[in-house]
């Protein structure tokens, strides 16, 4: 098109004012909670990473000692390479590769991420959906699991989403679950109540010892 236009000549195009299209610009909500959650996060003194969004089949399913339904992540017909198989269906990998390549670091490592992962769905035009996710790692002398409750009470309080830990009003609340990427007896899933409708909006706990050999962590 620049070509066009100076074989053309720039001058002889005609000047219109853009009055008839003026708009007043506003994000998308999804990148407004989006940016709200990093600025809370920075500001807890959490570090923003920005890991790839393809990995390696292992990386995905069996590092994070997940099985692979077939219904789930976008495989790539023909991957250049091992390292770029399928499209992330968690953030947990990028997290979990961000700190095996910065263990030199000054401990304790605090970092986050919020973006997008990819879900086969069949519902959709191209068979596919992004879904906006926030992950958090924290690595260090001890466990850290208080550090990353005490991040997700941080970002539910600056989004008006009380904890309802015992009564029946809208809320979040936690419950113990039995998941084989975490320590048993260290996780939790994250529930959302809101106009009487209970939804599992997430999961945090203690990686399993097995997740962090893959990761080459300890």
């Amino acid at each position: 098109m620049e070509d066009v236009a100076i074989a053309y000549g720039f001058n002889k195009i005609p000047r219109l004012s853009p009055n008839k299209s003026a708009i007043i610009a506003k994000p998308l909500p999804i990148n407004k909670l989006g940016d709200i959650v990093r600025l809370e996060c920075a500001s807890a003194g959490w570090l923003e990473v920005m890991p790839l969004a393809l990995c390696s089949h292992e990386e995905n399913f069996e590092w994070l000692r997940r099985v692979d339904d077939g219904t789930t992540a976008i495989k790539l017909a023909n991957p250049k390479s091992l390292e770029y198989q399928v499209v992330r269906t968690s953030l947990l990998p990028g997290l979990l590769k961000t700190i095996r390549e910065n263990k030199s670091v000054k401990l304790p490592l605090t970092i986050f991420e919020v973006s997008d992962v990819a879900l086969k769905d069949e519902s959709q035009e191209r068979k596919t959906k992004n879904e906006r996710r926030w992950g958090a790692a924290f690595c260090g002398k001890r466990s850290g699991f208080e550090d990353v409750h005490g991040l997700l009470d941080r970002i539910m309080a600056m989004l008006s989403v009380p904890f309802v830990p015992s009564s029946e009003a809208d809320g979040y609340f936690l419950e113990e679950i039995k998941e084989p990427t975490f320590f048993e007896g260290r996780a939790a899933s994250v529930n959302l109540r809101q106009g009487g409708k209970v939804q599992r909006i997430g999961e945090f706990g203690i990686l399993h010892p097995e997740v962090l050999k893959h990761y080459d962590l300890k």
